[in-house]
């Protein structure tokens, strides 16, 4: 372990000109807080010229790092990237398009230095984003933390400070869908919110489809830390077979009365496709499951570093 006192993580993929604002703005607040700090970019293979702006940031500050990926492993895997490199006795994450501001960076140091071993930034507001997405967000956030084995704070992102004996409890979690504001929570200790307003980004879109990468996030969440879906499709099966046994009573009590009533095809339709779609339903949601099992039984790694620049040991 370094005298490093902070280290900042941000995965990166395709932000050229978010980083031309962000670096020297990042820089300028770390150097009011603390002169031992490092600060990482994770970095997917990019298309523009993103590495070029971190390399020439490089050459003037020694304490800019990069990890560069063989491919596009995506911003999960590399935010854990990050954290297993960093060295420092606190790891801040945090984007890089200024949506994660780094002016509140000394508000979480601040924490940290009062005893906080996690400090998360809560959005109070959030500038930008389109009413389905923060619908989305609130609707996933309850299912989340109505079902899940532990609470994970509303309207929060990866932007947080976590301590040295956070992050070494992190690095044993070898799940292959890394859930980290999840997995925070799951590790414990003492943990505290900064509010803040989120603005929008200060240079081109969210590498995230805006319809239905939320969800995809928000299920995510809700299968690594919870199995209430399993639940849901049992119980769905269960009302599914005693739907079939009411109505079949029901038929055979209309017979006997005499009632008149349509028989043949459009029943036949509506039940097999009553049936057929509670059983693919509940298929799918085993299938996630059984698919997260057969991800982290492979054990393969989560990603593959095609070098790593400005470490004591470049590789």
């Amino acid at each position: 372990m370094t005298d490093i006192e902070i280290s900042i993580v941000s995965p990166v993929f395709n932000e050229e000109d978010s980083l031309e604002i962000f670096i020297p703005e990042l820089l300028k607040v770390l150097k009011t807080i603390c002169l031992n700090y490092e600060v990482i970019f994770a970095v997917d293979p990019c298309t523009d010229s993103t590495i070029s702006v971190i390399e020439r940031h490089m050459a003037i500050d020694s304490r800019i790092k990069l990890v560069e990926f063989t491919r596009k492993f995506g911003q999960p895997a590399a935010t854990i990237a990050g954290i297993e490199c960093a060295t420092g006795r606190a790891v801040i994450v945090m984007d890089c398009d200024m949506q994660d501001p780094p002016s509140l960076i000394p508000a979480f140091v601040e924490r940290w230095r009062q005893g906080y071993q996690v400090v998360y930034a809560q959005r109070a507001r959030r500038d930008g984003e389109t009413a389905f997405k923060k619908f989305s967000t609130k609707v996933g956030y309850y299912f989340i933390n109505k079902f899940a084995e532990v609470e994970i704070p509303r309207n929060t992102g990866d932007f947080r400070l976590l301590d040295r004996v956070v992050v070494n409890h992190l690095n044993q979690f070898p799940e292959s869908h890394s859930f980290l504001r999840g997995l925070v929570a799951l590790i414990g200790f003492n943990q505290t919110a900064v509010l803040f307003d989120r603005p929008e980004r200060v240079s081109g879109s969210g590498k995230y489809n805006r319809y239905i990468g939320n969800l995809r996030f928000q299920f995510n969440g809700l299968i690594a830390f919870s199995t209430v879906l399993l639940n849901v499709s049992t119980v769905l099966g269960f009302m599914t077979a005693f739907l079939s046994v009411i109505l079949a009573i029901l038929y055979s009590a209309l017979k006997i009365l005499g009632v008149p009533f349509p028989l043949g095809n459009p029943t036949v339709v509506v039940l097999m496709l009553f049936m057929g779609g509670a059983q693919l339903t509940c298929l799918g949601i085993i299938g996630q499951y059984i698919g997260r099992i057969y991800d982290d039984v492979k054990r393969r790694p989560r990603y593959l570093i095609k070098r790593r620049v400005g470490f004591e040991i470049d590789s």
